[in-house]
């Protein structure tokens, strides 16, 4: 099975254990994660968005100083923007926090439901699923050297042909070097995996 293909089902796995929706930030270093998703509302995304909660989340707060898991009930940092009371507007109503990670790479998600509180069984099995997709997303501790002349050319503004040249190898084969480093880095593009490249001192 393909990275690809794994995010993917663990993805699938999480959504149908968070009827009204989760969030998960993978490997986050430097305030940005190396992967992200959301299957919250829109409404709710856009409001969380617009107003900048990332910074006030109590979720958040509570995943940069903990490591585990919890129901949103049982946190209690403070609210003062009352960012759990606003996302009930939108049929969160009860949900569930994990983190794992070290700080240098910590991982956070959250998962909501309409009806009840998830059980400890239901917390156990999203815990599960996020430290696997922490664990299959681990960042590399390097790319191959070839991968880095390729990224470095780019970086400094060259086009494919101009780079192929520099570096002797043909334009398909730059391609393959540049592909190797996006798929190692889960970028979509090229100015992506640069980013991150630069991101984790490897460029």
């Amino acid at each position: 099975m393909s990275l690809r293909s794994g995010i993917e089902l663990h993805t699938k796995q999480l959504g149908s254990l968070a009827p009204s929706g989760f969030f998960f930030a993978l490997h986050i270093r430097f305030a940005m994660p190396l992967l992200n998703a959301q299957t919250y509302p829109k409404e709710w995304i856009d409001r969380y968005t617009e107003e900048v909660y990332a910074l006030r989340d109590p979720i958040i707060a509570w995943g940069f100083s903990t490591i585990g898991t919890a129901r949103w009930s049982e946190i209690d940092i403070p609210d003062p923007f009352d960012i759990l009371g606003q996302a009930r507007e939108y049929g969160m109503h009860y949900g569930a926090a994990i983190a794992c990670g070290p700080m240098k790479s910590r991982t956070i998600a959250s998962a909501a439901r309409a009806d009840r509180e998830f059980t400890d069984g239901e917390i156990a099995e999203i815990a599960s699923i996020i430290r696997m997709l922490h664990k299959i997303t681990e960042p590399p501790r390097s790319l191959t050297d070839a991968q880095v002349e390729a990224l470095r050319l780019i970086a400094e503004g060259d086009r494919h042909a101009a780079a192929a040249a520099k570096l002797g190898i043909s334009e398909s084969a730059l391609k393959a070097r540049l592909s190797g480093a996006r798929g190692a880095l889960l970028a979509r593009t090229t100015a992506e995996a640069i980013q991150r490249a630069r991101d984790y001192r490897l460029l």
